[in-house]
């Protein structure tokens, strides 16, 4: 019964994709492409700790602030999350002698730019979805309409109506189907550029508290470069 059902879904699939024609069939490809990317990305993100909350840099934090700047480093050597690649990287800055604040700070954001576009990996491909997800079902529709109009032309007076409506129809499904693909797209797209700005402000005030604390603990530095 499982396997005749599943054949049953696959043939409807096939003929509702048919009768959308050529365009249908981009808008189900891109749909697959969407899911994929869209599960890809949650993965991704999960990956790079999104969501671990950044417990281990906020404890790392602490040693650093403690004075014990090799303890913090080393405790962020296997973490591979965003935000402890982060933090590392801005106390390695901030303990070589050979930089100065500015420099620190300088490599610090370039690191961090370097985090967040692999963080931002894939939005493209959302953003494009969302995009030209209707413009294909716009695209199919006027071209089904035309179609249709082509029928009630070459018919001439004993055109029927019925068809002339069927046509129409389904003419419509390609814009229902990718307005259908394009709204999770957005939705999905809204959703991790939220996950992402949050990332993006705990790393920014991961990285200022690490430079407080060397400014804090390193006061003839901080005015040897003042002068």
């Amino acid at each position: 019964m499982t396997a005749f059902n599943l054949t049953d879904a696959l043939e409807r699939t096939r003929a509702f994709v048919e009768m959308g024609g050529p365009a249908m069939a981009a808008i189900a490809a891109l749909s697959v492409a969407t899911v994929a990317l869209i599960l890809w990305k949650i993965w991704r993100l999960a990956a790079c700790g999104a969501w671990s909350g950044g417990s281990h840099s906020a404890a790392a934090i602490a040693l650093w602030t403690q004075g014990a700047h090799q303890a913090a480093i080393d405790s962020l050597a296997r973490r591979r999350s965003l935000r402890a690649g982060l933090v590392r990287a801005a106390m390695v800055a901030a303990a070589d002698p050979a930089l100065t604040g500015e420099d620190a700070e300088a490599e610090t954001a370039r690191v961090a730019r370097a985090l967040l576009a692999r963080a931002q990996a894939g939005l493209r491909g959302l953003e494009l979805a969302a995009t030209i997800g209707p413009l294909l079902g716009l695209l199919g529709t006027v071209t089904g309409m035309i179609s249709a109009f082509q029928a009630l032309q070459q018919a001439g007076s004993h055109a029927d109506p019925a068809t002339l409506a069927g046509g129409i129809w389904e003419a419509l499904l390609t814009t229902a189907a990718g307005m259908a693909v394009a709204i999770p797209a957005q939705v999905a797209l809204t959703w991790f550029e939220s996950v992402i700005d949050r990332l993006r402000h705990d790393m920014e005030d991961a990285a200022t508290r690490v430079f407080v604390a060397r400014h804090e603990a390193r006061p003839d530095r901080v005015a040897a470069e003042a002068c």
